[in-house]
This record gives structure tokens, sequence and C-alpha cells, in this order.
């Protein structure tokens, strides 16, 4: 199928229209149309389970659904029945919902390691949360964060250190200092090498590899020690890892720790939980300095927090996480074989948890290639499948993973043909996909 084939040309005028109102043309950078082949981004019009139907009425089965966010597969009937209940009696008013008292609680019973929360819209609020509160507690400036993981936040203690910079004060950037992913050395290094000067520990607890034996537990005895605070920013890792969390998988506790993505299906909520006794220093039971830790207008809309429940039941109850690990085991197993079976497994690479899978586009000198990130991508576009990443949701079914292995062989059937060509131009369609983080457009 060519992408004439796909009949894009309502998705191709809408984009247009996006980019006229919208910079960008997409109000997150990794949904934006330089992340796909030229002329093959498709604009969704709606979508149901692990499937999606774009405004030409082409049909895909999506991976990574939301940025990982829908991981119960879209329009889950639990979470949309919790959420309607909600909106007929009022999502937001001028004082506490009693919701804000049952969410928390069910929060606290599912991820037990902490001890207080409070809810927010979106990952980077909760994250910069946990970061001013490190410093509030402290008294310390400096945050040092895992350099191996590709996103915190939006705001300026993590942006100032990608490649896009601009508009970041360099002396809010110089505070921020990186530390290796699995390297205890390097972070003791770091605590000598700023005595007294670091405020806290920020990472993902996992990503792509699993930590070494007693990395997490090592990173929490050296930010004890030097009187920081760890942080771990679950917000993948919440609910894929475990229901717990990967704190719950790995029985490491942090001090604070934050959630999003799968806690809503959907629904815009996030999460900063931790130890009561940091976690007060927000609230108004101290005698210290006030903290303005998190306020948001939105934070406990009564809609989301249904859905947060929801999402947490439907986990428990149905064991979610486990069916994730499995289909993702299948796909991934799927995968490498049809790789293998045209001879590219070492160029078409699999990585991660069974969970979150992501897939590696290499060259034919073995190096990550956008080229050939573009090709593969256009192979799976055209057989339907839209898959950024391989990040599995629930609502998949085994033969929906079987059928994507098969565009995955007609995939990597091309990527062969390009390898032998020793160049894959002729099938890219057009420009290769971009990073989103550049410093040029």
């Amino acid at each position: 199928m060519s992408g004439e084939e796909l009949r894009l040309h309502r998705s191709r005028a809408v984009n247009e229209r996006l980019h006229a109102a919208v910079p960008g043309g997409a109000h997150t950078y990794a949904k934006g149309d330089d992340q796909y082949p030229q002329d093959l981004a498709p604009v969704i019009d709606h979508g149901r389970g692990a499937r999606v139907w774009d405004v030409d009425g082409n049909e895909y089965l999506e991976y990574g659904s939301g940025l990982r966010s829908v991981s119960l597969g879209h329009a889950h009937p639990r979470v949309l029945e919790a959420v309607r209940r909600e909106l007929d009696r009022g999502s937001n008013f001028v004082r506490p919902s009693v919701v804000e008292a049952e969410a928390a609680e069910r929060f606290l019973a599912t991820v037990p390691t902490a001890e207080m929360v409070k809810f927010a819209k979106n990952g980077s609020d909760a994250t910069t949360a946990a970061v001013r509160l490190a410093r509030a507690v402290t008294g310390r400036r400096r945050v040092a964060l895992c350099a191996d993981h590709p996103f915190f936040s939006v705001d300026d203690w993590f942006i100032g250190t990608t490649p896009m910079p601009a508009g970041i004060p360099p002396e809010t950037t110089d505070l921020t200092v990186t530390f290796p992913y699995g390297d205890l050395a390097a972070v003791e290094a770091l605590f000598d090498r700023y005595p007294d000067e670091i405020a806290c520990l920020i990472l993902e607890p996992a990503t792509q590899t699993e930590p070494p034996p007693g990395y997490l537990q090592g990173l929490r005895d050296l930010a004890h020690r030097h009187g920081s605070v760890l942080v771990f920013d679950e917000m993948i890792t919440g609910f894929r890892w475990s229901e717990a969390g990967a704190q719950g998988l790995y029985g490491v506790t942090p001090d604070l720790s934050t959630f999003g993505k799968a806690l809503g299906n959907g629904f815009a909520v996030s999460a900063l939980a931790g130890r009561r006794e940091l976690m007060e220093w927000g609230g108004l039971r101290h005698d210290g300095d006030r903290v303005f830790l998190l306020s948001t207008t939105h934070g406990a809309e009564t809609h989301a927090l249904a859905a947060a429940m929801a999402v947490q039941t439907t986990y428990v109850e149905e064991g979610v996480t486990a069916r994730l690990h499995a289909l993702g085991e299948r796909l991934a197993a799927g995968v490498r074989d049809a790789a293998a079976a045209m001879g590219v497994a070492g160029h078409v690479v699999v990585r991660g948890r069974a969970s979150n899978l992501v897939f590696a586009t290499l060259d034919a000198r073995g190096r990550p290639s956008q080229e050939y990130r573009t090709l593969f991508l256009r192979s799976l576009l055209t057989g339907g499948v839209l898959a950024p990443s391989f990040v599995v949701s629930g609502a998949l079914e085994e033969a929906d993973v079987d059928r994507t292995v098969d565009v995955v062989g007609q995939a990597c059937a091309v990527y062969r043909k390009a390898l032998d060509a020793g160049d894959p131009t002729p099938w890219l369609g057009g420009r290769p996909v971009r990073p989103v983080f550049r410093r040029k457009v």
C-alpha cells in the first residue's frame, strides 16, 4: 500500500489548519507531524479500544496510545461510567469535594509506599513540585537528574539542560547537574563535587534496562547520607511496572514520587506522593515556613479523579499489569523473529520492559538512524499500524499483536532492500523524521 492509498488528504488539510493556529501543529511536541514521514501524519478522528480512525476514515492498530497514558484502551467502559457519574454532579467547587478524599485514599491504598498524595493535571507540575519541596526541605539549590532519561518537566530546571534551552536563563540551568543511570560511584562523586548543595536526586526508577542489583537502594542510601531527597519519576513506570509502581516492584521506597499517564487512562490527572514528613511542608499542620507545593484550579476535577479511581480498580481487579507484560512479550518475540527472518535482526531492535517496549532503527553500521526510522514508520503506517513505539495497551488482543508482527515483517523486508541498496532515500517519501529535542527547526 502506498502513502496515497492511505487517503490522507483530509489529514494533510487539518495539519495545515493546526500549524496555522497552534505552534508546532500539536499540543505535545512528540505528537508533531515532524515525528512522522512526510505527508503521512494522520489526524485522529476517534478511537475505541486499541484502534483509532483518522479523519480520512483509515483504521489503525495504535501503540503508545496518548504517549503511554491510555493503557486500558480508548473509551474504556469502566472509566467512562465513573466519569459520567461525576459529570452529572458537578466537576469543580469552591471547596474540596468528597471525591478528593476518596481518590487520595484509593491512591494510597494502591501505592502503599506513599503516605500522602496531592493531585494535579500534568506530570511537569508534579515533578517541579517535588523539586521545589526538596529545595525547601533541604535549604539547597541544586537538582541532580539522570542524564539517561529523556524527559522530566517543561519547566526551566529541566528544559534548560536540553538542546532547546531558548528563553531560559543560564543561571537557572547551572543549578541542574546530571548523573548516569546505574553508576553509584558517579553519584557519590557528584555529592563530593557539590557538598551540601544537592537538594534531590530525580530519576525514573527504570526505563529500557532493569536497575542493576542494589542500585536503587544504593541511591536511597547515598541521598540520605548526604542529606538529599530521592525522587522517583513514575510517570511511565507507575502501573505499567506494577499497580504499586516500580517502587512496589523493586521494594525501594523513595522520599517523593510522581505519577501520571496511565493513572487517568487519557484523562488529565497526575500525582505527587511521598513521606508525610516531607509532604506536610506543603500543608497547614506544621510550624515552619509555608511551601507553595501544588495549587491548581483544575487539579481536583471530580471526573478526572473518578477516572483515576476506576483505573486503579481495573488494574487491581483485572490484573492489567500482567496482561500488558504478556502482550508485550508476545509482540517482542514476534518482532524479533520477523526481523531475523528478513536478516535485519541487528538493525530493527526491540528494547525495554515488555509493558513498555520501544524500538531502535539502526543503519548498516549499527548507528541509530532517523532515515531508517522513517522507512520503518512508513511501512507500518501503510500496513495500518500506528506505532511510534511498541508500547501496548490492555485493549489489544493476541490476534492484534500477530497482525502487527505480520506488518513488521513487511516493513523488515523493505528495510532489507534499503540496506542492500546502501541508501534508504528511495523509500522515505520525503524528509526524514526529526528528534523532538533539537536546536534548529
